[in-house]
């Protein structure tokens, strides 16, 4: 008997755990089934979802719990909140960097205590950029501007500090893997240009000591961009809706990412081939005023600091890429933030309005985010319509059903809200 290949035996897994989904389409509920075709492209298994989904209807957050008020307390009232984490008993980390100050609260969002405080000191950060969370209960803020990270243990006390290369602020979470590693941000090649930087993740042991650096995977391909320099100074823009290399590191240890000029998303599993995932989707096309606001915002912004900087980079495209935000979830689930259609926040008079008041053109569109769930296996839970407060800045924090994430109201008011993901 011919013994069957590794993508057949992907293809039977797949079916054994959503059996469900590997029934035919017709006229009844198995009509929204998920349905994919497996394949192996060398040392990759491609698993490409051609119709349904695993949740048959989207899924919708539900909001639990809310922190954060326009006035009250100075521990309920958040000035701008970079960065999340959540412990395993479900204790809430929200870093400010307004103050700055890392504050703690419990799972029923009761305010527990500030951990550290401004200053360069034992025990202080100056401008910090990102927090985790230690198996152990140890609790890690980025300082870069004081070279390192402040360990702290889960009462709030000063533990250590670890040594960490300055100078460069990534916004990213500080990933926590399952064995206790962490993962920071890092340019592997200061000594070029921004336009020629690659990112990787470098690598502490539970104790602090460096262990490696982690290379971001990378793709062939020429960025679409935007450029200004002077002696001693240059900087590098995106070319709006273009599309770019998105990446993030899971906490089971390995990385994923893709390129979003399509809709393909791999997996460097370290126990195994690449799996990568696909999907068709619905080119989004880019409004006319959208392209407009966006580049005379680059623009504005360049001359401020570049003089008569005229745009020397390519036109914005005609439509969005399908993702521009890669995240992943305590278990591995990828959550791909899809594009979608601008909507616009206010009018072309009231944008007039604000262009003149701060002498800068508005954004005046914004995107609804909407994120399409891959399981680590690649089956397509789904997608998550989110209100339209929520924001990916932090970056969420995603446990089983729940998700806990920034919002902001119409008065851009922050609160840490933590939802209940509901499915059909």
């Amino acid at each position: 008997m011919e013994r069957p290949t590794l993508a057949a035996l992907v293809l039977i897994a797949l079916c054994a755990l959503w059996a469900t989904a590997c029934a035919p389409t017709g006229d009844s509920e198995a009509g929204t089934a998920w349905q994919a075709a497996v394949d192996t492209l060398g040392d990759t298994i491609q698993v490409r979802t051609l119709s349904g989904s695993v949740w048959g209807d989207p899924a919708t957050l539900i909001p639990e719990l809310s922190i954060g008020e326009m006035d009250g307390p100075d521990h309920f009232v958040f000035g701008n909140p970079i960065g999340l984490a959540v412990t395993e008993d479900g204790r809430i980390l929200v870093l400010d960097a307004q103050v700055p100050v890392l504050r703690m609260y419990g799972s029923d969002g009761e305010f527990i205590r500030n951990i550290g405080r401004d200053g360069s000191g034992p025990g202080e950060y100056d401008s910090p950029d990102g927090i985790g969370v230690l198996p152990d209960g140890r609790i890690l803020v980025r300082d870069p501007r004081n070279s390192r990270i402040a360990v702290f243990d889960e009462t709030g006390e000063y533990l250590e500090q670890w040594f960490l290369a300055g100078g460069f602020n990534s916004g990213a979470s500080q990933v926590v893997d399952i064995e206790g590693n962490s993962y920071v941000q890092t340019i592997l090649d200061r000594g070029v240009g921004p336009w020629d930087w690659t990112f990787g993740m470098i690598r502490y042991s539970p104790d602090g000591e460096i262990l490696d650096t982690v290379q971001a995977p990378t793709w062939d391909w020429e960025p679409q961009q935007v450029r200004a320099s002077v002696e001693g100074s240059s900087s590098v823009r995106s070319v709006p809706y273009s599309p770019d290399d998105h990446w993030a590191f899971s906490r089971l240890g390995y990385m994923v990412g893709g390129l979003s000029s399509d809709y393909r998303i791999d997996l460097y599993r370290t126990d195994g081939p690449v799996l990568r995932i696909e999907r068709d989707w619905d080119p989004v096309p880019v409004r006319r005023e959208e392209a407009q606001e966006r580049r005379l915002r680059i623009t504005e912004d360049l001359r401020r600091q570049y003089g008569s900087w005229r745009w020397n980079g390519p036109e914005i495209p005609s439509f969005k890429p399908p993702f521009k935000e890669l995240f992943v979830s305590w278990e591995g689930n990828i959550w791909a933030v899809v594009s979608t259609s601008g909507v616009p926040t206010m009018t072309e008079d009231e944008a007039r309005e604000e262009s003149r008041e701060r002498g800068r053109t508005p954004l005046r569109f914004t995107e609804p985010v909407v994120v399409d769930v891959f399981a680590p296996d690649g089956s397509y839970f789904g997608p998550v319509s989110t209100p339209p407060s929520f924001r990916t800045d932090p970056e969420p924090v995603i446990r089983g059903d729940h998700v806990w994430a920034v919002t902001r109201d119409e008065l851009e008011v922050p609160r840490l809200v933590r939802f209940r993901i509901q499915t059909s």
